[in-house]
């Protein structure tokens, strides 16, 4: 059986470990109190897995299904897709004792088996957890069993194709195991693109994206994932969902929608058609400082209320630009700017990225801002999907590092990042550590914008068990700091397991009974990743 390319406890490629530098490394001692002592790393081979509580005849039954090769109870399989990649997770894969995983993993080849999958599995009371790249940070991969006898993955990389191309209506229907890089792989020997590119991008999968409402970097100019879908397949425990047949209907509620962002709690995505665009023939950069954040959050407002048009814009705050967040290659090493960062790019034609740019940029210098030319901006651009494997290297450093996100209109912007951040400072510092607590502002809109928050601490706790519970309580003042403050429990990130608990004042007791009436009649046993999404 195929393994996942991401480390079994740590992000990504392990070829690609970012060590830290000297200047992170002062950074965690002067600021942060953190003493530096390195933990030991697990291998594989050393962990014990939770046995597999799948019972010979379903295993025998699975495995008449989809082949023999492709239903795995083998430790090292059900280990590496044991859950995503939030700190959490890691923290977890630290432990010595026992460690979950799922109790089998199939990988089905067609829709109709994964059908017969789902008939068996509900008629027989086993739960299953789609999986696609395993970056999920919330929580959205976690086996859990609930009342069913056992949990199995149900992991689609072996739907991997471009299924159909349509270069006249700009429109592409791939397999939801397609990865990011290899979407932009098949789209560009046609001459397009998809152009999503969320942090997760190398790893992370079309379904996956579609199930999450995923929010890609380049959203200012090509829109969230959710904006390019344009029909999707979803095989239920009761049937199959083929929807979206125009680019626009009247023809009642949009279906599409109930699957979007469902997570894989009313189905299990199969494969997503999309809108594409001719890969772009030039792209422009150009970096900008703002006095503070206030002026570029403003400014950026602008822009987007204007329509400009730049495919990427965001603002880091005065914390994020100090130590050099966005920069990733000099993180800690090197003062760029004072005040706050901001990159912009432009893609397209010449004559259009050049007008666009033009106009941007006249707009950005009234209110304030003063260029830094294109070098910041490519550094950005360059780096921009390497954060998290700085996470692995300060978690074994025994600093603690987390990140999370919420969006809100313009007019609450302000009011929301400073409840925030209090929370998150509050809470680590009764924990006994100080924070670093940075923000950017990662996606624009018309109306508002999404926040997006890193958070550096010391460790507190002899154990694993210990950091656990001191981030859990700072994420959760963090969570209750958003709902009181008027932003969304999650922009981009997805519900899961951990942002669950506040599903009901996000969409209301009303809106929570919809949401379990569809969960009823599209999985009436309920084996469909259960314990996410829906309280």
């Amino acid at each position: 059986m195929t393994v996942p390319p991401m480390k079994w406890n740590a992000w990504g490629d392990p070829a690609a470990a970012k060590p830290l530098s000297d200047g992170i490394r002062t950074l965690l001692t002067q600021a942060l109190g953190v003493e530096q002592t390195e933990r030991p790393e697990l291998r594989l081979d050393e962990v014990r897995v939770r046995p597999s509580a799948l019972a010979e005849p379903h295993r025998a039954a699975l495995t008449a299904i989809v082949g023999e090769e492709h239903c795995s109870v083998d430790d090292e399989a059900r280990l590496l897709r044991a859950g995503g990649k939030s700190t959490l997770d890691l923290l977890r894969r630290t432990e010595r004792g026992e460690q979950d995983a799922p109790d089998a993993v199939l990988t089905p080849g067609a829709e109709d088996e994964i059908g017969e999958v789902l008939r068996y599995c509900a008629e027989h009371g086993i739960a299953v957890v789609p999986f696609g790249g395993g970056t999920s940070v919330v929580g959205g991969l976690d086996p859990i069993r609930g009342p069913f006898s056992a949990a199995i993955t149900l992991d689609l990389r072996r739907f991997d194709a471009l299924l159909q191309f349509d270069e006249v209506s700009g429109e592409a229907e791939l397999g939801a195991g397609v990865t990011g890089p290899r979407a932009e792989e098949l789209l560009g020997e046609r001459g397009f693109s998809l152009g999503h590119f969320p942090q997760s991008f190398q790893f992370a999968t079309i379904g996956g994206f579609a199930a999450t409402r995923s929010s890609g970097q380049d959203s200012a100019g090509y829109g969230r994932f959710d904006d390019m879908i344009r029909g999707l397949t979803a095989v239920t425990p009761v049937g199959v969902l083929d929807l979206g047949r125009a680019p626009a209907s009247a023809a009642g509620p949009d279906l599409r929608e109930l699957i979007i962002g469902s997570e894989g709690v009313l189905g299990i995505i199969t494969r997503v058609r999309v809108r594409v665009h001719p890969v772009p023939a030039t792209t422009r950069y150009e970096a900008w400082s703002f006095p503070d954040f206030a002026t570029g959050a403003a400014a950026l407002r602008a822009v987007v209320q204007t329509g400009t048009g730049p495919t990427v814009i965001r603002l880091s705050d005065e914390a994020e630009t100090g130590v050099n967040l966005a920069t990733t290659e000099h993180i800690g090493e090197q003062q760029l700017t004072g005040g706050c960062l901001a990159i912009t790019l432009f893609e397209g034609t010449a004559e259009h990225a050049e007008s666009r740019h033009a106009e941007t940029r006249a707009l950005l210098e009234s209110r304030g801002a003063t260029s830094l030319g294109e070098q910041p901006a490519r550094a950005w651009e360059q780096g921009r999907f390497s954060a998290p494997y700085l996470r692995d290297s300060l978690l074994a450093a025994g600093a603690l590092c987390e990140t999370l996100e919420t969006a809100t209109t313009w007019a609450n912007l302000e009011p929301l990042k400073a409840a925030v951040t209090a929370a998150l400072t509050e809470t680590l510092a009764e924990s006994g550590t100080p924070a670093l607590v940075m923000c950017h502002i990662s996606h624009v809109y018309p109306t508002g914008a999404s926040l997006y928050f890193t958070v550096v601490a010391g460790q507190r706790g002899a154990t694993p068990a210990e950091v656990i519970t001191q981030w859990t309580a700072a994420k959760r003042a963090a969570c209750e700091a958003i709902v009181r403050t008027g932003g969304t429990i999650t922009h981009h990130h997805a519900v899961g397991a951990d942002h669950r608990p506040w599903m009901t004042d996000e969409v209301g007791p009303l809106g929570v009974q919809i949401l379990r009436a569809v969960k009823a009649s599209l999985d009436p046993a309920g084996i469909l990743n259960p314990g996410k999404l829906i309280p």
